[in-house]
């Protein structure tokens, strides 16, 4: 296994759980502003918990592009190595069945 291997092995895993990091520092961030009343608590019949989770989506999103950019290059280059894997594995299947 090579060191690059080794490095986006769990390239998945780790932009998944720095995604959600991100969501969970959003999310505590707007509920401290909502709580301080420097956010609005909430439009119409809107529950607060639901409100500070939308606008923890809609901040941690364009965040989480720019902050993340290296892991999702590292996730993506784990995903093209594991498709180029199954085709290749699938062809060498395809060619040994046209041998027998």
């Amino acid at each position: 296994m090579s060191t690059h291997d080794v490095s986006t092995k769990h390239a998945t895993i780790r932009y998944t759980a720095m995604r959600l990091g991100v969501f969970a520092a959003c999310f505590g961030a707007i509920w401290i502003l909502v709580s301080l009343r420097v956010l609005p608590s909430g439009l119409g019949g809107v529950s607060n918990v639901m409100w500070v989770m939308l606008l923890a989506i809609v901040v941690s999103a364009p965040l989480s592009f720019v902050l993340l950019r290296k892991q999702r290059d590292a996730m993506s280059v784990r995903i093209v190595e594991k498709v180029d894997e199954t085709k290749a594995r699938m062809e060498a299947n395809r060619r040994q069945e046209d041998l027998a």
